[in-house]
């Protein structure tokens, strides 16, 4: 790139956009300008704090580097492994910079190599931490997923059937228990729990609660003692959903860390489909035993974990947050290849937390989410696609499509069937969102498929108005599996995804624990008040709700919501920093510009684009 060319390329604090005019400004941002796109001093600070996360290590001279790997090891007692921190400390500098380090063996460099060639090529352990996490989402899909063929059994038996707004209240109420534990407490827990036992102490306090929940459930004699032993259930499910892909991203190397972490969503799904699965096992079984079996048969996926997890490493990040180094690099070891791989990443692990720690020294973290604007548009597009997760409908299908295909005047057996129909659907398709995810991107994903979801929504409802059972039972499937079909790639792994990089790395941990409780709190919302909705407007008007949803929610999506497939830390900055109102007025102008192009078949002039940065100019 020439000096002419370097200096076109404007940064965000270069950048001007004139979204009504289309027409841009070279040359530094005055102080007005900065701040209208969200760049006050205080964001501005922020701004470079995040970026110094971005690599900790990055500018030091190769001397600083020794001293600063000799100084770490004789301060933590490892002393014995100071030449490999050392090398371990310049490749952390310049992870692609092979030549920075001198005498590397045959297999040192074979591994690093491999870690952009074969990146799935990994010790054994680190596929164990991964199997351990993708169990616990199993645990997680099981506890969510039985309820929909316990309820109709116990509804009669524990004396909460009818279609009175009393008795729809306290269907709801105990169906939705373990999502209002996680809103009001249980996701509250996840930092003290952590703190003091640790990711594995963390996930093994979790699925044993989980565990000892379910047999309780199996056990109990009327709807109070159900309600409380699902109220416990939620203590199992919070800290779990928040630790489990923690735990497999603090282990994982940085090349499969992202796609490792998404496994939770697909892995979530096959528990789901599974739990669908012993329904239908149980379903011909005495009613009273029946019930019993279903919510019980969840207490084995957590026996798994818990005695599974004290085999695998605790998290090195976790270790040096507690100060045990020496510990931590015994853990890295365990799930690096070779010697020199794990004193590079500790090392650098290290760095990035004391960097961390100095960046949110005096800075109260919950209110910056709102207080700074670039952070406050972050939260709000977070919150959204969390929302939308929720309110899309999917887990009305989830916890209440066999009420549902009884409804449609199914059999227990039939609707339980159709059921496990709808779960396997589910986790088969979340298979090509893995793939799609990083290629088509965040917001096109949605875009596509909020649609999708809306229309077959529509036809699930309107299909009870068909008077021919048969016929009326097989649209009413279509409609729901084909939705799940639209929401596996789209708002099934979108959501965690999305507010996992749309948050500054100084203040990402509090945006996410914010994010979750979003999701938490409407999922209790959807649970306790769908038996209600069902009643009072009958299928066509229940799902005809979250129809609406889904169109409200894909027109919210394409005004305010920002792609952040691939971006920097810089580029995330510029696109968080366009004021909601220019980013929707420009998606207004470019809809018009594609419907003419596209459906009229016209040539309208282009449009400029919206962001003015090399990276971004095709978003």
């Amino acid at each position: 790139m020439t000096d002419p060319e370097k200096q076109q390329k404007r940064t965000p604090d270069q950048f001007v956009e004139d979204a009504e005019t289309g027409s841009h400004t070279s040359g530094t941002l005055r102080q007005g300008s900065a701040g209208a796109y969200g760049y006050d001093a205080e964001a501005g600070e922020m701004r470079k704090l995040s970026q110094k996360l971005d690599n900790p290590l990055k500018g030091l001279s190769q001397a600083e580097l020794l001293d600063s790997a000799e100084k770490y090891c004789v301060l933590h007692g490892m002393e014995e492994h100071l030449e490999m921190f050392k090398r371990g400390a310049l490749l952390a500098a310049q992870p692609h910079n092979f030549d920075t380090v001198k005498d590397l063996t045959e297999e040192e460099r074979r591994r690093l190599e491999e870690e952009t060639t074969h990146k799935w090529r990994q010790p054994a352990m680190m596929y164990y931490v991964a199997l351990i996490s993708s169990l616990a989402a199993v645990v997680q899909g099981m506890d969510e997923a039985v309820v929909n063929g316990a309820q109709i059994f116990y509804y009669d038996i524990l004396g909460i059937a009818g279609t009175d707004t009393y008795h729809t209240t306290l269907q709801g109420l105990v169906n939705s228990a373990p999502y209002l534990c996680c809103f009001i407490l249980a996701c509250w827990l996840t930092h003290p729990l952590n703190r003091f036992f640790g990711r594995r102490g963390t996930i093994w306090i979790s699925c044993f609660i989980a565990g000892a929940a379910s047999i309780w459930e199996a056990f109990t004699y009327s709807w109070p003692q159900l309600f409380a032993a699902r109220l416990l259930l939620g203590l199992g499910i919070g800290p779990k959903s928040s630790t489990a892909p923690v735990y497999t991203a603090e282990c994982a190397p940085a090349p499969i860390r992202g796609a490792l972490v998404m496994q939770w969503q697909m892995w979530t799904a096959f528990g789901i489909a599974l739990g669908d699965i012993v329904s239908v096992i149980f379903v011909n079984i005495t009613p009273d035993v029946a019930w019993r079996l279903m919510l019980g048969s969840t207490v084995v996926a957590p026996i798994f974990v818990c005695a599974m997890i004290y085999f695998g490493p605790e998290s090195p990040r976790w270790l040096v947050s507690k100060n045990r180094h020496a510990k931590a690099y015994e853990s890295m070891r365990r799930l690096r290849f070779t010697e020199l791989q794990a004193a590079r990443d500790l090392f650098y692990m290290n760095a990035l937390l004391e960097a961390e720690a100095e960046m949110q020294r005096g800075h109260n973290l919950l209110a910056e989410l709102f207080t700074i604007p670039r952070n406050r548009r972050a939260t709000m597009a977070s919150g959204l696609v969390m929302f939308m997760q929720q309110f899309c409908g999917v887990n009305v299908i989830a916890y209440y499509s066999s009420q549902v295909f009884v409804a449609a005047g199914r059999t227990r057996s039939e609707a339980i069937l159709l059921t496990m129909g709808t779960g396997l659907v589910n986790w088969i398709f979340a298979l090509p969102g893995m793939l799609t995810i990083d290629t088509f991107g965040r917001r096109n994903l949605l875009l596509v498929t909020f649609p999708i979801m809306g229309i077959c929504l529509l036809i699930t409802g309107f299909a009870f108005w068909i008077p021919d059972l048969n016929a009326q039972t097989a649209v009413v499937a279509v409609g729901i599996y084909l939705f799940e079909v639209a929401y596996s790639p789209g708002e099934g792994p979108v959501p965690f995804t999305y507010s996992a990089e749309a948050f500054p790395l100084y203040i990402r941990d509090v945006g996410m624990s914010y994010a979750t409780a979003v999701t938490w709190c409407f999922n209790f919302v959807l649970s306790i008040s769908f038996p209600t909705l069902l009643t009072a407007f009958k299928p066509q008007g229940a799902f005809g709700w979250y129809a609406a949803w889904c169109f409200i929610g894909w027109v919210v999506i394409l005004l305010v919501l920002p792609e952040t497939k691939g971006l920097t830390l810089e580029e995330l900055d510029l696109v968080f920093s366009v004021p909601t109102s220019k980013h929707a007025a420009y998606q207004v102008k470019k809809t018009g510009w594609w419907i003419k192009k596209y459906l009229l078949f016209q040539r309208p002039a282009d449009i400029p684009p919206l962001y003015e940065h090399d990276a971004l100019s095709g978003l």
